[in-house]
């Protein structure tokens, strides 16, 4: 699949955050692999807490760079009170701080059908070939 993106569009992975420093390896992983597929697409990280960055200074930085809409992607596979709760809290106060901005949530990565369907395989060893590389 290769979407089309506005320029003035952006992507932030939004994930919980960790004292262990190790523990983002894997969100960096997939923002590095969006930007090697969507070299024109702004990609960025952002973490509720122990970890930075967090979201409004994501935010912040993505304005400076001069993108108008920012796509909020929780990278949860469940849907506890941070994403249901905390993390449009966040938005909606982003939205007041910066009305020149447009900010589209979308449902939690762990909710996709596609993200499903991946874990079962994996889970299965379908994708063992493909992970052991």
């Amino acid at each position: 699949m290769n979407p089309s993106f506005d320029s003035g569009t952006g992507v932030v992975l939004f994930a919980h955050g960790s004292r262990d420093p190790l523990w983002r390896l894997p969100i960096d992983a997939v923002a590095q692999n969006m930007a090697s597929q969507w070299p024109n697409l702004p990609v960025a990280v952002a973490f509720l807490e122990l970890t930075q960055p967090n979201l409004p200074s994501t935010i912040e930085q993505m304005m400076k760079q001069g993108l108008s809409h920012v796509r909020i992607v929780p990278m949860f596979l469940g849907v506890g009170r941070h994403a249901r709760e905390d993390l449009p809290e966040i938005v909606r106060g982003l939205t007041e701080a910066y009305p020149q901005m447009r900010f589209e949530l979308v449902p939690a990565i762990g909710e996709h059908p596609a993200m499903t369907a991946l874990m079962a395989q994996i889970a299965a060893g379908h994708l063992a070939s493909q992970i052991d590389r």
